[in-house]
């Protein structure tokens, strides 16, 4: 009898250890792709040249886009802030007073060239979680990649 009870007692636990676990739809796993703010974009590409961070470099390059109209982000040695102008209906993107740290920076310096970037590209092309920062029709000045953490 107590056998009976007690396997009557256990039988809804180890049904329920049993029983598949609610997991999200897979289309919930997939990032989205569509908007560019809020999002890490970590610099690939600069000038058509790969972008390695640099011995002793603390982490890589990029930048976010806030819901405040700010962006903040690294640009290999200095942190960076400033305003951006966003218009995601003409793809049109511009950045308006980036200012960075002071901070000396040893060795080759990519920074410079990312500011320059930054200063001037007025729109973007969005291609999944790839970003391009362009100016005019010219080729892409530079290239991000979205990350999630």
């Amino acid at each position: 009898m107590k056998k009976t009870l007690l396997a009557l007692l256990l039988a809804p636990a180890l049904l329920a250890g049993c029983e598949a676990t609610h997991q999200a739809p897979a289309a919930a796993l997939v990032p989205r792709a569509e908007g560019i703010t809020n999002k890490y974009w970590k610099l690939v590409t600069l000038v058509g040249q790969p972008v390695t961070m640099a011995p002793g470099q603390e982490r890589e390059a990029y930048f976010m886009l806030k819901d405040s109209s700010r962006v903040a982000g690294f640009g290999g040695c200095n942190v960076l802030n400033g305003s951006y102008e966003l218009r995601a209906d003409q793809l049109r993107l511009r950045f308006t007073n980036l200012l960075t740290t002071l901070k000396a920076c040893p060795g080759p310096n990519q920074e410079t060239a990312l500011l320059a970037v930054l200063n001037q590209a007025d729109n973007y092309t969005l291609q999944g979680d790839t970003l391009l920062l362009n100016v005019g029709r010219r080729a892409s000045l530079a290239v991000f990649h979205a990350v999630y953490f």
